[in-house]
């Protein structure tokens, strides 16, 4: 028998769900029956990446088990007597009236219409049971709390703010009000939630959120506005009352504008911590002689920004105790060499990367390094790690996929890396005990992968690396009366939090 048709697999790690499940629907668009093939898991989100992108019946083989983890005489096996029974008859087998059916959504009314009466009790258990929650309380989104959001944006309440994958959700300034009334939002954050939301929908951003690795996403402010709102860039910061408060919208707005669940497309193996909203210190950053992030990235001192990011580390900071700005270089380096996405740093060879560091850091550093992108070359020159390493990690750990009993041999495999990643031999880093002045390296950073930020207790040495995923920064667009928005609310002048 023959059969025309498209498979497309999807091993289980989350990270090439969009691209697989896509070749799948440019067939189906064609008339090309197609069938994913996925892990244990991962059958329910190949059939909503489908459902989303316009395919209502999208038929899923089940690969048993987690293949990384089986033999290669395993995979035969279970490909031959249990995987391709099942895609031959989702190939072969016509759709069902059922099947059809079951992707379709009904149309919706007006999205301010009430969806529900009832107690406190019982709106928050209705609110868990449809899934509109992340499972702890909620404000009750009233209509009267949601428009009293509408005041502090220009944009008109049904405007779409961004059209949000995974689900590609048209978002509307209504929407972000809601979720922002249940996240326990002031409605003065209002343009910072709308510029976030923007941030959802980019790229660089979300390029790795739907993974069986938990990847944390995050954000931080830069600019007056996080100033004069009281948003908190010192000791504790993402503990304080504003700050949690945009990172569960954060969390809210993941799933409800975005159409990120867990178990179904956010399916970290033990789960995920609350996402957090930092502040950078920009009057830190001046003081030190280092330009703040967003006026690094393009923006103006006095623009307001959010930025978008993800780490799969939180957490393990470093207290260096050297007024030697080199030495305090190599501290950072000896960590950015040993942290990356994964751990032993068994994934991709060049990790995005947030550096964050206290005022006395920044200013030991500045006895050398002018700039943040100064420290930044001697970082790559010297954060490098020895082949042997990486090649052990790469081949027992790598997620990816198994090559232990692979058709090369762990040396073998060292040869492959070295000629890969840019092995070279260089000076024996002074911490590793080694008898031999050189090793063979590769380097572990690459030219603008890495966010250097100064932020948190101005009183403490602390050093923290966060290695993730990619940034996304959105300036922040404040109304036209905004300063007669915050003189009825008591705040100072926007003015006042210019830096000079």
């Amino acid at each position: 028998m023959r059969v025309d048709a498209v498979i497309s697999g999807n091993g289980g790690c989350g990270l090439c769900t969009p691209k697989e499940t896509g070749s799948c629907i440019a067939a189906e668009y064609l008339g090309i029956p197609s069938v994913m093939i996925a892990g244990p898991g991962f059958v329910d989100q190949a059939k909503y990446t489908a459902l989303n992108n316009g395919v209502p019946v999208m038929r899923v083989a089940q690969y048993p088990g987690a293949f990384a983890t089986h033999t290669a005489e395993e995979l035969i096996r279970n490909t031959r007597e249990i995987l391709w029974p099942q895609i031959v008859e989702a190939l072969t087998k016509p759709i069902s009236e059922e099947e059809r059916a079951s992707g379709i959504s009904g149309k919706t009314g007006d999205i301010r219409d009430d969806a529900f009466f009832g107690t406190i009790d019982e709106i928050n258990d209705y609110f868990k049971e449809m899934k509109w929650s992340d499972g702890l309380p909620i404000v009750p989104p009233t209509f009267e709390k949601v428009s009293s959001f509408l005041k502090y944006t220009d944009q008109k309440w049904d405007e779409t703010v961004a059209i949000l994958p995974i689900a590609h959700r048209n978002t509307t300034v209504w929407h972000v009000a809601v979720n922002a009334v249940m996240a326990g939002c002031k409605p003065e954050y209002m343009p910072i939630l709308i510029a976030l939301t923007k941030g959802l929908g980019d790229p660089n951003f979300r390029r790795t959120l739907a993974s069986t690795h938990a990847w944390i996403p995050y954000c931080w402010l830069n600019g007056p506005v996080a100033r004069q709102l009281g948003i908190d860039s010192g000791q504790g910061q993402i503990n304080e009352a504003a700050n949690v408060a945009i990172g569960r919208f954060m969390n809210l707005a993941l799933m409800n504008l975005c159409g990120y669940y867990v178990k179904q497309d956010r399916m970290g193996t033990f789960g995920y911590p609350m996402s957090w909203c930092m502040v950078e210190d920009d009057a830190a950053c001046l003081r030190v002689g280092w330009k703040p992030y967003h006026v690094r990235a393009g923006y103006g001192l006095n623009e307001s920004t959010i930025t978008l990011g993800s780490t799969l580390l939180w957490g393990n900071n470093m207290a260096p105790s050297t007024t030697n700005p080199e030495k305090l270089m190599e501290l950072l380096a000896w960590d950015i060499s040993e942290r990356s996405q994964f751990a032993l740093g068994s994934g991709r060879q060049f990790t995005f990367r947030t550096i964050l560091m206290t005022e006395p850091v920044a200013k030991i550093l500045t006895g050398k390094y002018r700039s943040p992108e100064a420290l930044e070359r001697d970082l790559i020159e010297a954060s490098r790690r020895p082949v042997k390493e990486r090649a052990f990690a790469n081949y027992y750990a790598n997620p990816g996929g198994a090559k232990d009993g692979g058709k090369h041999s762990l040396r073998q495999y060292q040869g492959h890396i070295r000629k890969d990643e840019g092995g070279e031999l260089t000076p024996t880093p002074e911490w590793y005990d080694s008898p031999e002045s050189e090793q063979m390296t590769i380097p572990t950073m690459k030219r603008g992968m890495t966010a250097f930020l100064i932020s948190g207790d101005a009183a403490r040495n602390k050093v923290q690396t966060m290695p993730g995923g990619g940034y996304a920064t959105i300036k922040i667009e404040l109304p036209r009366n905004w300063d007669s928005l915050m003189a009825e609310l008591g705040y100072a002048p926007l003015a006042e939090f210019r830096c000079k």
